[in-house]
Parts: C-alpha cells; structure tokens; sequence
C-alpha cells in the first residue's frame, strides 16, 4: 500500500513539474516595427518567471533544473540562448520562441 502511495505522489509531482516547465501558448502577439532593438533586462525576467520558474527555481537556485545564479559567469549571451533555444540534458528546446530565447538569455548573462 505504502509503495502504490509512493508511486502515485511521484507521478503527481513530476507531472506539476513538467507543467511548470511548459511554455505559455497565451502569448500576446509583439509588433515588429522593422528596426532590430535590444532585448529588455525586465522582458528576460517577466519570460523567466513565466517560463523557467517552475524548473530553475524564483531566486535561479534551481529547483528540478540547475542552479542559474552564476549562469553569466559561465556562458556567454549566445550560448545561454543556443541552449534555450535547443534544449540541454533534460531540459527539451523550443520551451519559447527565438526572441524571446533571446530576451531570457540577455537577461540571464547578467548573472555572475
């Protein structure tokens, strides 16, 4: 009885976890007004808290994905996106768009 009850509490939380980890497809659509901008500091944020919490933990300290506080220190802007982008060991790709791989990764480089 006590491993069916394990079983099931194990189930249950992988599949809140995994939900957590899913993109939003309530995304509002961005004007584009043709000029290449920056990625904002706070938009990598407010996508992080949207997208990552759930794995990456509130404060980056990691929660069923690594620890992303110091994340700047080891990778550049381009390789934080790239493996947004694509995904990494259990983390899948394709979580958010490009751009917004873009504003997270920006965001997150700052990290060190």
């Amino acid at each position: 009885m006590k491993s069916k009850l394990a079983i099931l509490m194990i189930v249950f939380t992988m599949s809140v976890l995994l939900a957590a980890c899913g993109s939003n497809d309530s995304k509002e659509e961005k004007s584009d007004t043709g000029s290449s901008t920056e990625a904002s500091a706070s938009e990598g944020e407010e996508l992080y808290q949207q997208s990552c919490i759930g794995c990456h933990g509130k404060d980056l300290e990691g929660v069923s994905g690594p620890n992303l506080q110091e994340v700047g220190g080891k990778y550049d802007e381009d390789k934080i996106q790239s493996i947004i982008e694509k995904g990494r060991g259990n983390m899948p790709g394709g979580l958010v768009d490009n751009a917004e791989a873009a504003s997270i990764a920006k965001w997150l480089s700052e990290k060190k």
